[in-house]
């Protein structure tokens, strides 16, 4: 709400464009977002095969352990941040029915991994792909402007991401195996979408932006490195209880208290 309406200017400005758009809409009649039939089975058949990829991933054995042990999710609570409780349930043991939008959605982002803006993206590019048929999401996304919208945000949760900062958990004996597994997508996502858009870089065609993104990641990176060593060392902790109560309060103060600059500073984060 502060972004769009905490001052006069940005707030004259989102209105402005939200009242223009409705007007565009009504006025201005455009067909040229009606998919006809190749391209509508084409889309459908991405997002069918995205989906299952991302479904998959979730029901991977590692994939609640991993959002509890390695990533914010449970101190989304500690920072009373929100309009409703962190998780849903009472039951200790986390479950998917239990993960709100905002905590899950913000600890993937809090760990530069971004996972809910591409994961399954470039595993249903690359089934085109292997089969000698890719022309045919080109062809969708040169014609539609809604799928054009669709990869342009990907390409910004890839961009936003950052995984030298967890590249140390490509080593852990439990959850290794998983981080590659995001890793890999987060590759090969990067790389179909370039090949999709003809871009040599990622957001090229939003200089502006990418600019943006950039100047705020350099900004927090240092932040999000004191919280991702206060998390190697909580972790650490689980398995050979070497911290003292004192210490495990300090480092488990600082993962809180990082996250709300963190979080101020990269609104719009997925």
């Amino acid at each position: 709400m502060s972004s769009n309406f905490g001052t006069l200017e940005s707030s004259q400005y989102n209105l402005e464009q939200l009242l223009s758009s409705g007007i565009k809409n009504e006025i201005f009649i455009n067909n040229s977002n009606n998919l006809d039939t190749q391209d509508r089975d084409t889309m459908e058949n991405l997002a069918s095969k995205s989906h299952k990829a991302y479904e998959d991933f979730k029901a991977h054995p590692k994939f609640l352990k991993y959002l509890e042990n390695i990533t914010t999710l449970p101190y989304y609570a500690k920072t009373n941040i929100g309009s409703r409780p962190s998780k849903r349930g009472i039951n200790k043991e986390l479950s998917l029915d239990d993960l709100r939008a905002i905590p899950f959605v913000g600890s993937w982002s809090q760990s530069k991994q971004n996972v809910p803006g591409f994961f399954g993206v470039g595993t249903a590019l690359n089934e085109y792909k292997k089969n000698n048929k890719f022309r045919v999401v080109k062809r969708l996304y040169r014609n539609n402007a809604f799928f054009r919208t669709l990869i342009a945000n990907s390409m910004m949760s890839l961009t936003k991401s950052f995984f030298p900062l967890t590249k140390y958990i490509s080593n852990d004996p439990e959850y290794g195996k998983f981080w590659k597994i995001i890793f890999n997508e987060f590759e090969l996502t990067k790389q179909m979408i370039l090949e999709l858009t003809g871009f040599k870089y990622l957001m090229q065609n939003e200089k502006a932006g990418k600019a943006s993104i950039e100047i705020r990641e350099d900004i927090v990176k240092p932040l999000i490195t004191i919280q991702q060593y206060s998390l190697m060392q909580i972790q650490k902790n689980k398995k050979e209880n070497h911290l003292d109560d004192k210490s495990l309060a300090v480092y488990e103060k600082m993962v809180t208290r990082s996250l709300f600059g963190n979080i101020n500073a990269s609104r719009n984060s997925a």
